[in-house]
């Protein structure tokens, strides 16, 4: 995504180990192709890591300043010098007991058509192998784009336009790191108003729901689900949230408000944008098989729960008929 501004601040611990020391940039970076290269490598390293997702608190104790700060960087009256500056001094107030090694701040506000987005990320060095002015081989220190410990991104335009959205504020949540992703909700004065994993398999459980209820043939069932799966994962590459009205239309152009209707009908509390989870993602296939007069087809994410394999007795475990093919057998019993 293009550049509109950006900058770097380093963060070094003192000799104590205790604290963390800002060194600020002498002035700003430009938004060449090498800063602009960092900044998108950076950003989607962070597209593919969980996140937590929120909103700014408004009032109360747990609000932070960071609302003011975009204001007065949105209105020229702060500029983005002193806007990292601030975020960066707030960073080790409220973060320094967490971040037990230093690196690099990395700023960007970016602009990708009509969206706006303020990017931050904390790049750690790594030793390398470079080759010299003399066409040798020689020590070269790199930054590590492929790991973060700490980033967050703050969707401006969709802040500015209010509204009801509650995850216009995101930042790394990476397992492991609970207290720090604590501390950086606090940092950022956000209350977190999405649970990625949770939304997303609600959403597919709706999507199966759907197809069982429409009755779609093999071939069909397996055509939405890839639908659905692509979508979500280029989403999840471009750092946006599945938007329910596009894959309603992806799903089904014949009836492209279908499954839209049916997640409202059903009252499955889904937000109307959805962070996709990447891991919840990579587990939803459809597992099919046909031999001997018999074809099977199911979400693979139903093997465990409603569907077990029993691989000693070669079984399949069915604890949930679908209606119609109980209907089907009970008739034939009787």
């Amino acid at each position: 995504m293009p550049l509109v501004n950006s900058l770097v601040h380093r963060l070094d611990p003192t000799l104590d180990g205790e604290r963390l020391q800002l060194t600020l940039s002498p002035s700003p970076a430009s938004s060449d192709a090498s800063m602009s290269q960092l900044v998108n490598a950076l950003n989607d390293t962070y597209n593919t890591k969980p996140k937590g997702w929120g909103r700014f608190v408004e009032e109360g104790d747990a609000a932070g300043p960071f609302a003011v700060w975009l204001h007065e960087y949105q209105d020229s009256t702060r500029d983005f010098a002193a806007l990292t500056s601030a975020m960066a001094e707030r960073l080790i107030a409220t973060l320094g007991e967490q971040l037990s090694v230093g690196g690099y701040l990395v700023f960007g506000h970016l602009r990708q058509g009509d969206t706006d987005t303020l990017f931050m990320a904390l790049a750690h060095q790594r030793e390398g192998i470079g080759i010299d002015e003399g066409h040798q081989a020689a020590p070269a220190v790199l930054l590590n784009t492929s790991q973060l410990t700490l980033a967050l991104r703050i969707n401006l335009s969709q802040w500015q336009e209010g509204g009801a959205s509650t995850q216009y504020v995101s930042f790394l949540k990476d397992r492991g790191g609970k207290k720090l992703g604590e501390a950086m909700a606090d940092f950022l004065g956000m209350q977190e108003g999405i649970d990625a994993p949770a939304e997303t398999r609600t959403l597919l459980k709706a999507f199966s729901d759907y197809v069982e209820k429409e009755e779609f043939d093999e071939a069909a069932s397996r055509e939405k689900t890839d639908t659905l799966v692509d979508y979500a994962s280029e989403q999840l590459k471009r750092g946006e949230p599945i938007t329910l009205e596009t894959l309603s239309e992806l799903v089904d152009e014949s009836a492209p408000k279908a499954f839209y209707d049916h997640i409202r009908n059903l009252d499955y509390g889904l937000s109307p944008e959805i962070p996709p989870d990447k891991k919840t993602l990579s587990q939803f296939r459809r597992f099919t098989g046909r031999a001997g007069g018999v074809s099977i087809s199911f979400d693979s994410h139903l093997l465990g729960s409603s569907i077990e394999y029993d691989e000693n007795q070669d079984r399949l475990i069915i604890k949930q008929v679908p209606k119609q093919l109980k209907e089907q057998l009970v008739k034939r019993k009787s």
